[in-house]
């Protein structure tokens, strides 16, 4: 697996990513979290998807590949309860369901941690749909994140979660 930093030209990936990933919440029963449409469709994803695209975005790559995609910014997405010290926020994680069970997912948050420690930056906070029967919000504890805060989001609830980390230390 590789990982490297994507941009605004990754944005046609990106869609193809979240196309993806509605299909196939809507095929096991979660339409609920992004709804039924594909982003590529929706005007407002569309942009959301450009203006994520033109942040830190990193792509994961496995044989030439996109497997993943994670997009950090050192502020908290909209709906996230603000903290008292800098923090590193993952904006986005998402990984194509072809890759699924290769550790993507846990490789792309690990390269977040990593940035954080980079940046003397001990906070690194998370955000998931909290409906459905659980399983992201188990899947964010079992990457080492603790659930923090819900959050109303439109329609329904978001979890916050958030882990310490330890920067690395200063060569003098």
């Amino acid at each position: 697996m590789r990982l490297r930093r994507g941009g605004p030209e990754d944005a046609p990936t990106l869609l193809a990513l979240f196309d993806e990933a509605v299909a196939w919440l809507t095929a096991r029963g979660s339409a609920s979290q992004w709804g039924t449409e594909p982003w590529s469709g929706i005007p407002e994803r569309v942009a959301l998807v450009e203006r994520i695209a033109g942040e830190e975005l990193w792509l994961a790559e496995i044989d030439g590949t996109v497997a993943g995609a994670l997009a950090v910014a050192e502020t908290p997405i909209s709906y996230a309860p603000p903290v008292d010290e800098r923090e590193l926020y993952v904006h986005l994680l998402l990984v194509s369901r072809g890759h699924g069970g290769r550790n993507v997912g846990g490789r792309l948050l690990d390269h977040a941690r990593g940035l954080a420690r980079e940046r003397g930056i001990s906070l690194v906070r998370v955000d998931c749909w909290a409906g459905g029967d659980g399983e992201l919000v188990r899947y964010y504890e079992g990457q080492g994140f603790t659930p923090s805060q819900r959050v109303r989001v439109r329609d329904t609830e978001a979890q916050v979660f958030e882990e310490r980390v330890l920067p690395r230390p200063a060569h003098g």
